[in-house]
């Protein structure tokens, strides 16, 4: 099939020879392309839509031939949503909790803690006397410890995939969508299930999270004058090892063991010598937990940035862990086997993914478990090789060292747990863990709930499948009927609507074909390429089942005549166009004969042409589709913002503002009537004058009084000047700095005023003159006056101007005056000899000045937006040197300064990391003063504490003990202040 183009064309090439007035049925059908030969199947690519007997390529064949029954629908499997045998169950992300679930897993791991939490004590469960339903409600978990008994009990019997913990995270309230420290979430939790186990009526589970985590250690200080040890006894649940700097496992537990020394300002106190002394610190090991966990301090402060960062170090670490040389008491065997690596993935402390390798505890086979998704390892040997792939640091990247047979090597571990070897952990019966009768009713129904949904899933995807198999029938024998025969009737339908009635992904809605109508409510002849013509047969079966309309056949009342009448004027028109104006170009060269001439503008003439063109555009367009109005009731286009328009019109240039034609004969000239005529034929709406036209008597009399006013305005301007000539030319001018001796009376008006006058003498007949002065501008409410003498010295003078007595007589006479203002010097004699005194009338009003200053000083402390400089300083000396600059102007503070300074922009609220960035000192590390004042008070705003526009603060570097690094949460919290 031709492409669109060649069928548009086609479509209309009968205007070469058809006049609008000749038209017939015949030039119609084909404006419509009614006669346009339908494509088959295989000819087309894709769909002809400048073709509206194209029916191929619009999602058909979806629905002839054989149909895959999965297309249907769009419901998975429900049995991929079961538990595999032998398999473990998932925990759902729910958001940010990768980090609980790896604890979850891990700890579910732990056959003694899974059955010592299974004996704690449910009240509710042990009713049993009651309906099953109403037992089935009081069983459901309200406590965190209940959540976490039901949380194992489906992790071991459900028949899911994958649970959802969400009421065990919501009961211990945890942001799901923000990721915490997963050490300190393991401390936690570890310290609230201690708490809770305490509590049990049953003695054996007092103890149980000691027996399992919790080690005895002390730090033991020595002396070196006395010799004096003082050991302080401590209990730990895990072991925090400094990576940084190390290859292994042994040496950063050696590192954890290694004595320090005390001395300098880290002296300690002995109480035997009673004074501060030297001395040796060291951590000695009594006795090592069932369950040891190593947390590797990946996650460090960095001084410089003032953030968390992570470690990306190697650390190898063995399967096998003898913690016997590291225990105080020698000879004790004490050998761990490796049960659980946690892993972090990422390389900022702040963001990345956890997952958990756990060995299981029945098998020694090892797992990942990553949310969702489980997989067994290979073999029963850990596998951390592709972990140490994902997320690695770019350009810093290390080569993975080499491991013994025995040992694992990471990059991403940031805890290691261990489980001592005991013989009774090979015993089946220790490897069994039972789950309890309460908890067992809680998991049987929510087996019975997921088995439901499995059957409600399979159902909905075999109802998807019938119902797509009736469709698929329906669609196959409707579309065998689309096809209009020659000489049969026939329908129009939109094409979208065609596409999605054989889209089964969405909703059929009903036929509109109302985006097709033209002005006159009839298929409009551009929309023909964006329908398709039907079978009457097929359009009733279609219309009968979704509905719709308007409905557009192909008789008269469908197909607009006067939309291709219109259409081919406007073709013939723009055919002829090229030839008609080489004939006007020569014809307008003839002048015309006496009265018979026509007026036409000579801008007009100058671009008929184009305008003719944007004319046959417009008239084109008028028969176009108007947003479902018909009859001409389209959208009314205005002019909204008043602003005078270029022309569109042929002859517009040479109408005045009255609708007649303009008085200025240079914008005009005389054409022939022939011209005329030919002329009119492209611009029927044009403004005609035919050469006896007189010009529009309302512009020539205003054109005579605008003369006039010119006249008086020229005149005015020069007596005014004339009389008051130092005060246009600024010369001999009174100031208040050095008040004229030979006068004790000034007179004030505003500045305004002065401005608007001169301009008015400079150009008096472009501008409008000045009739009055407006000193009111210049006075409160009360009629008083808003300046003092003083005020006017500092710079409240830049808004207003000073007249002499003779001057003032000249205003007064020539303006109107609201308000007369002037300012008298009283000179007078006291016994310390001459004084003088000014006075203004009308009178200060000192509520208002008051007021007035009041606002100015507030703006000055709450202001949006405004410069701050940051100054930084080295030592209390060049500190007491900025204090006298605290005042200048933020230019001269930037033209003076001898440190560098940092320009703060007020608006976006900085913080002190701002400050941070620039100078490179870290938050804590930052003492801020200004005028010799520390800022200290967090909860201050900056006006409170002196800080106003282009004030300079000073920065001094303070230095930390090395303690205090760790905790810069206690240092200054400069944000809340800016």
């Amino acid at each position: 099939m031709a492409p669109r183009v060649q069928l548009e064309k086609a479509a209309w090439r009968w205007v070469e020879s058809v006049r609008p007035e000749d038209i017939q049925r015949e030039h119609i059908e084909i404006a419509y392309r009614i006669c346009v030969p339908a494509c088959k199947r295989g000819a087309c690519r894709r769909n002809c839509k400048g073709n509206p007997n194209c029916l191929v390529g619009i999602g058909e064949h979806a629905w002839l031939g054989e149909i895959d029954e999965n297309t249907f629908h769009n419901i998975d499997d429900p049995n991929s949503e079961r538990r595999d045998k032998n398999t473990f169950v998932g925990l759902t992300n729910l958001g940010a909790t990768c980090y609980v679930n790896t604890f979850l897993q891990v700890w579910f791991h732990n056959l003694e803690l899974r059955r010592t939490l299974y004996l704690c004590q449910n009240a509710r469960a042990e009713e049993h006397n009651m309906d099953s339903g109403v037992q089935a409600l009081r069983d459901q978990p309200r406590s965190i410890c209940e959540h976490l008994q039901y949380l194992f009990a489906l992790l071991q019997n459900s028949n899911r995939r994958y649970i959802d913990p969400s009421g065990l995270v919501k009961a211990l309230g945890l942001d799901t969508g923000q990721q915490q420290d997963a050490q300190e979430f393991s401390k936690l939790f570890l310290s609230l299930l201690e708490d809770t186990l305490s509590k049990q009526k049953n003695p054996n589970l007092h103890n149980v999270i000691q027996q399992q985590f919790c080690g005895q250690m002390s730090y033991v200080t020595v002396c070196n004058q006395c010799g004096r040890a003082s050991p302080l006894p401590s209990r730990f649940y895990e072991l925090e090892l400094n990576i940084q700097g190390h290859k292994n496992l042994t040496e950063c537990v050696t590192e954890f063991l290694k004595e320090e020394k005390l001395d300098g300002d880290n002296r300690y106190f002995c109480e035997s010598c009673q004074s501060k002394q030297n001395a040796a610190r060291r951590i000695k090991l009594h006795s090592l937990p069932r369950v040891l966990n190593l947390q590797l301090m990946r996650f460090v402060f960095d001084r410089q940035t003032g953030h968390k960062k992570k470690l990306n170090t190697f650390i190898s670490f063995p399967e096998q862990l003898d913690m016997g040389p590291f225990l105080e008491e020698k000879g004790i065997k004490c050998v761990y086997e490796l049960s659980a690596v946690l892993i972090h993935r990422g390389v900022s402390a702040y963001s990345g993914h956890y997952i958990a390798h756990v060995r299981d505890a029945r098998t020694s086979d090892w797992y990942k478990f990553n949310d969702e998704e489980i997989e067994k390892m290979e073999g029963k040997k850990l596998q951390l090789g592709i972990e140490e792939d994902i997320a690695e640091t770019v350009k810093s990247q290390t080569r993975k060292p080499k491991c013994s047979k025995g040992y694992h090597c990471s990059r991403n571990a940031y805890m290691l747990v261990y489980k001592c070897q005991r013989e009774e952990d090979t015993d089946p019966m220790e490897t069994n863990v039972e789950v309890p009768g309460f908890l067992g009713r809680l998991v049987d129904r929510d087996n019975r709930k997921f088995e439901e949904w499995c059957l409600e899933m399979a159902d909905m995807r075999k109802q998807s499948v019938d119902k797509g198999k009736a469709k698929h029938e329906e669609v196959k024998e409707l579309y065998e009927l689309l096809p209009a025969e020659d000489g049969q009737e026939y329908e129009f339908v939109p094409l979208e609507w065609l596409k999605k009635w054989l889209d089964d992904s969405t909703v059929t809605k009903e036929i509109d074909n109302g985006n097709f109508l033209c002005s006159h409510g009839k298929l409009h002849p551009d929309k023909v390429g964006e329908a398709k013509r039907i079978s009457v047969k097929a359009a009733e079966l279609l219309f009968d089942k979704y509905g719709g309309g308007p409905r557009l056949d192909g008789k008269s009342s469908t197909l607009c005549e006067e939309c291709v009448g219109q259409r081919c004027r406007v073709l013939r028109l723009k055919n002829q166009l090229a030839e008609d104006y080489k004939e006007v170009t020569n014809l307008v060269k003839c002048p015309p004969k006496s009265d018979e001439g026509y007026w036409a503008g000579k801008t007009s003439l100058r671009s008929w042409r184009q305008l003719a063109l944007e004319q046959l555009e417009e008239d084109e367009e008028e028969t176009k589709h108007s947003n479902g109005k018909t009859n001409g009731e389209g959208p009314e286009i205005t002019n909204l913002d008043g602003d005078e328009e270029e022309m569109k019109t042929f002859n517009e240039d040479i109408l005045c503002r009255h609708g007649g034609l303009s008085i200025l004969e240079s914008e005009r000239r005389l054409v022939t009537e022939e011209v005329w005529s030919k002329l009119r034929v492209y611009f029927p709406k044009a403004p005609q004058f035919t050469q006896l036209q007189e010009p529009c008597q309302q512009c020539l009399r205003l054109e005579r009084e605008g003369k006039e006013n010119e006249a008086l305005n020229r005149m005015m301007a020069s007596e005014q000047k004339s009389s008051l000539l130092n005060l246009f030319q600024e010369k001999n001018r009174p100031t208040l700095t050095k008040w004229p001796q030979e006068t004790d009376i000034l007179y004030i008006v505003p500045l305004f005023f002065v401005d608007e006058w001169r301009r008015f003498i400079r150009r008096p007949t472009k501008t409008t003159p000045v009739s009055s002065v407006g000193n009111s501008l210049l006075l409160c409410p009360h009629r008083g006056f808003m300046f003092t003498f003083d005020s006017m010295l500092k710079g409240d003078a830049q808004h207003i101007a000073l007249l002499w007595p003779d001057e003032w007589e000249v205003i007064s006479r020539h303006f109107l005056v609201d308000q007369p203002i002037s300012i008298c010097r009283i000179s007078g004699a006291t016994p310390n000899g001459s004084s003088v005194e000014y006075t203004t009338q009308p009178e200060l009003c000192r509520d208002c000045r008051e007021g007035f200053i009041f606002q100015q000083q507030r703006d000055m402390r709450e202001y949006a937006q405004a410069t701050v400089y940051v100054r930084k300083v080295i030592d209390d000396k060049r500190l007491k040197d900025a204090a006298p600059e605290m005042n200048v102007s933020g230019s001269e503070a930037e033209d003076e300064r001898e440190e560098p300074v940092a320009k703060v922009d007020g608006e976006r609220d900085p913080d002190f990391s701002q400050i941070m960035h620039a100078f490179s000192v870290a938050p804590f590390d930052q003492n801020l003063s200004i005028d010799g004042r520390c800022l200290t008070d967090d909860s201050a705003t900056l006006g409170s504490l002196g800080v106003i526009p282009e004030s300079v603060i000073c920065l001094k570097v303070r230095t930390l003990p090395i303690l205090d690094l760790c905790m810069p949460e206690e240092g200054f919290k400069g944000k809340d202040i800016f």
